[in-house]
């Protein structure tokens, strides 16, 4: 009998050598695999019953994750929509594609994902929100059915009296324009309780045309992003009674982070109580359930149309959130909570049923799909494809990741050690996740870690100083030339 050793031996090379040919530039179009990218939006990334989580009820994403790799430290770098957004399309960081904050234009020079995709001969689709500069057709995207552009200025007008209890500033909230009208996106897609359900239609219809190219097609779907909308017939799912605390729940961040009271945390009255905490979970939980049901329908057609053995799947979220854990109702964190993401990547030839530790980001989702594709990587693209850890020739691609928000935080993470900076208060956190997952106990300034401590602020002024971050450097080599 042979050993297991020599069996798993076997199998990775098996699984190896199914992936180099698909991977094989010399591949025609033809031959390549469809994409199907789903991305949701704020969802942390412990929501799926499958990788942990015991209330959740999200059983087709729990499919996702028994025919595909799970990756538990996929970070998204910068928490907030846009910058995220735009990592993923350009395959750089928030600063080589010049998107760091809300408002920016991604470098024109910089070939984005889709257009690299059409450029091998895919025909390519956009569903769902769009949070970036220009619009979906002028990004390398062919059709953009179901396109959800955005809101409005104000965010007035919560729902009030679930359940016997008044709600305010999570549920019900409409996106309005500045004259205070409801302001609706184009292309018939309004902001509404069953939204996820309209993304799922229109991509339902992507995938059911009859077409000679493989495709890619990315959904972007709203949920479950405020405002939370309980979903019809998912009312009654999740009890808030029934609900645990967060083990990190706190009553009330201890310091300013950087956004205290920006429009994210005030959509929950200070202090949180648990009460009010534990009804937001409901609800956000409730939504995440139903927007499960939407990627279930999504699998179903592509099913249907026989493509779904020949697709590259992948499902994850432009950030994580806070809801209650530490004190926060919002992004714009390095708490694992937030910076983290669920990432599931399935596929022909591709490893199921497994997780994986190794820490990746967002953004090296482009270059691991032109990798796995057949397509040449572009050169503007600075991500690295994570295609060897799927291959199992490695087990790690970054030693380090790097976190960034606005001129307020700064962060590093290892595979064991993360330390956060916030320049603007001239304070430091350093956690040990091994030891502490939540992140409850702040080990900066101990001693017996000084040099743990000192190894990661080198190695963040470094990645700072390479790619142009001034924030985080001296005063003195901040303004050196």
């Amino acid at each position: 009998m042979n050993s297991p050793t020599v069996v798993r031996s076997f199998g990775v090379a098996c699984r190896a050598l199914v992936l180099i040919v698909l991977s094989s530039s010399w591949l025609s179009a033809d031959d390549r695999p469809n994409v199907l990218f789903l991305l949701s939006d704020d969802q942390q990334p412990d929501t799926i019953h499958a990788l942990g989580n015991e209330i959740t009820q999200t059983p087709h994403l729990d499919e996702l994750t028994r025919v595909g790799t799970s990756f538990s430290k996929a970070i998204c770098a910068n928490p907030i929509c846009t910058p995220s957004r735009a990592e993923i399309l350009s395959g750089c960081d928030g600063f080589t594609s010049g998107v760091v904050d809300f408002g920016r234009r991604i470098d024109p020079d910089l070939t984005l994902w889709p257009q690299a995709m059409q450029n091998a001969g895919y025909e390519t689709g956009y569903v769902g929100k769009w949070h970036n500069d220009g619009r979906p057709i002028d990004r390398g995207f062919e059709k953009t059915p179901g396109l959800y552009s955005g809101g409005g200025g104000k965010w007035y007008e919560p729902q009030t009296d679930w359940k016997g209890m008044t709600v305010t500033g999570y549920r019900g909230w409409i996106f309005q324009s500045g004259d205070g009208q409801e302001k609706y996106p184009e292309r018939g897609v309004g902001l509404t309780p069953d939204i996820s359900e309209k993304f799922a239609d229109a991509a339902i219809g992507f995938l059911k045309e009859k077409r000679e190219k493989p495709f890619f097609l990315q959904v972007n779907f709203t949920a479950p992003h405020d405002p939370l909308f309980l979903p019809p017939g998912f009312e009654e799912m999740y009890d808030p009674e029934k609900i645990p605390l967060p083990v990190n729940y706190y009553p009330q961040h201890p310091f300013d982070h950087g956004n205290f009271d920006g429009r994210d945390e005030v959509l929950l009255p200070f202090p949180r109580s648990p009460e009010i905490v534990k009804q937001t979970i409901a609800v956000y939980y409730a939504v995440i359930s139903h927007l499960d049901r939407e990627i279930g329908r999504i699998l179903h057609a592509l099913k249907e149309t026989g493509d779904y053995e020949n697709t590259i799947i992948i499902f994850s979220s432009d950030h994580g959130l806070g809801v209650g854990r530490h004190g926060l109702r919002g992004k714009q964190s390095m708490y694992e909570h937030t910076i983290n993401v669920p990432l599931i990547v399935a596929g022909p030839g591709l490893p199921q049923n497994e997780r994986t530790s190794a820490q990746v980001y967002l953004r090296d989702l482009y270059p691991t799909v032109c990798e796995l594709c057949g397509i040449p990587i572009p050169e503007t693209v600075t991500a690295k494809s994570f295609a060897p850890i799927l291959r199992g020739e490695r087990d790690a691609i970054h030693p380090y990741v790097i976190g960034y928000f606005r001129d307020k935080q700064r962060m590093i993470r290892s595979d064991r050690w993360k330390l956060v900076e916030y320049p603007q208060l001239h304070k430091r956190q350093l956690f040990d996740l091994e030891n502490d997952p939540y992140e409850l106990r702040n080990l900066s300034g101990e001693d017996r870690w000084g040099n743990v401590e000192s190894e990661l602020e080198t190695e963040l002024r470094r990645w700072c100083r390479s790619v142009g971050d001034s924030v985080y450097l001296p005063t003195e080599e901040s303004k050196t030339p």
